[in-house]
C-alpha cells in the first residue's frame, strides 16, 4: 500500500511540469507560489482538523518545521518555478529525478549511512544520462544553462527538505507536517509576492477558467502528493522513497509528448533510460541491505 501511495504521488507530480506550462501562460512564478500554497494550507488545515489529525507543535521542534519549510516549499519553488519558464519539462523532470542520486550524500553526511563504490558509480551514470538529455548531437546546448542551474536549486532545496522532514515524521503525522511546512512556507513567500511581484493586484481580471491549473496544481501536487510523500518517508525512509522519483522523468516525457507535443528524440530516450539506470546503481546497496533484512 505504501509503495502504491508513493507511486501516485511520484505520477501527480510528473503531471505538475505540464500544469507549469498551462499556469504561466496567466500567471507569474511568485503568483502561481503563493496561490498554490494558500490554497493547500486552507484545504489542509480545515481537513486536518475535521479528522482530528492536527497535531499541536512542540516549541523545542518549530525550529526544524522552519528549516523545513525553507527548503520546501520556499527554496524548492524558487529554483522550480523559476525554471520551469526556462526548460521543458522533460529536461526539468529529468533534473528533478536526480534527488534520490544525492540524497545518500546527505544522509551520510547527516545520519553517517554508509555510500558504496556501486552508489557513485550509479551517480557519474546519472549525471551522463542529464547531459544526454540536456544537449543534442555534437553537444549543442537544448536548454538554458540558468534553467538548469535553477532546476538544480531546486534539487537542492527537495534533498535539505527529506533529511530534515525524516525527524519529524518520528512524532508528527503526514497531515500535521505538510499543512504547517505549507504555511511557513507560504509565510516565506508573502513579503516576495506583495512587495516585488504584485501579482495580486490583477487577481479578480483573469477568467475562472484560468485557476483551474492553479488549483489542479495546488490540491494535486501541493497537497495529496505530498501528504502520500510524507507517509511514505515515515514508513520506509528518506532514501528508499526517494527511490520511487525514478517514475517522474519517464512519467513526464510520456505526457509532454502527448499532451504538448514535446520532440521524443532518441538522445532524449537514451538520457532516460541512462539516468534511470545509473538511480537504480545507486540504490543497489540499499536494496541488499533490504533483502538481507528479510531473509533475516
Amino acid at each position: 500500500m505504501v509503495y502504491l501511495l508513493l507511486v501516485v504521488a511520484m505520477i501527480l507530480w510528473s503531471f505538475t511540469f505540464i500544469w507549469y506550462k498551462e499556469v504561466y501562460l496567466n500567471f507569474s512564478p511568485i503568483t502561481l507560489v503563493f496561490l498554490r500554497l494558500f490554497i493547500s494550507t486552507v484545504l489542509l488545515f480545515l481537513f486536518s482538523i475535521a479528522i482530528k489529525k492536527l497535531v499541536r507543535i512542540k516549541r523545542k521542534d518549530l525550529w526544524l518545521f522552519m528549516v523545513a519549510a525553507m527548503f520546501e516549499p520556499f527554496i524548492y519553488f524558487i529554483g522550480e518555478s523559476f525554471g520551469m519558464k526556462l526548460v521543458s519539462s522533460t529536461i526539468a523532470a529529468i533534473i528533478v529525478a536526480t534527488i534520490p542520486l544525492f540524497t545518500p550524500l546527505a544522509a551520510s553526511f547527516f545520519y553517517k549511512e554508509k555510500l558504496t563504490r556501486v552508489n557513485l558509480i550509479g551517480l557519474v551514470v546519472s549525471i551522463i544520462g542529464v547531459a544526454f538529455v540536456v544537449f543534442e548531437k555534437g553537444f549543442t546546448q537544448v536548454a538554458s544553462f540558468r534553467g538548469i542551474l535553477l532546476m538544480l536549486v531546486a534539487v537542492t532545496g527537495a534533498i535539505g527538505y527529506s533529511v530534515s522532514v525524516k525527524k519529524l515524521t518520528e512524532s508528527y503525522n503526514a497531515f500535521t507536517i505538510v499543512a504547517w511546512q505549507n504555511l511557513l512556507g507560504m509565510i516565506y513567500f508573502a513579503p516576495i509576492f506583495f512587495l516585488l511581484d504584485k501579482g495580486y493586484v490583477n487577481l479578480l481580471s483573469f477568467p475562472i477558467e484560468a485557476f483551474i491549473p492553479v488549483l489542479k496544481m495546488a490540491v494535486g501536487a501541493s497537497t495529496i502528493a505530498f501528504l502520500l510523500f510524507t507517509i511514505g518517508i515515515g514508513k520506509i525512509g528518506v532514501t528508499r522513497a526517494n527511490m520511487f522519483t525514478n517514475i517522474i522523468p519517464v512519467c513526464t516525457a510520456i505526457l509532454s509528448f502527448f499532451m504538448l507535443n514535446e520532440a521524443f528524440t532518441w538522445y532524449k530516450i537514451a538520457g532516460i533510460v541512462i539516468v534511470i539506470a545509473g538511480l537504480f546503481m545507486s540504490q543497489i546497496g540499499e536494496v541488499s541491505l533490504l533483502r538481507k533484512r528479510v531473509n533475516a
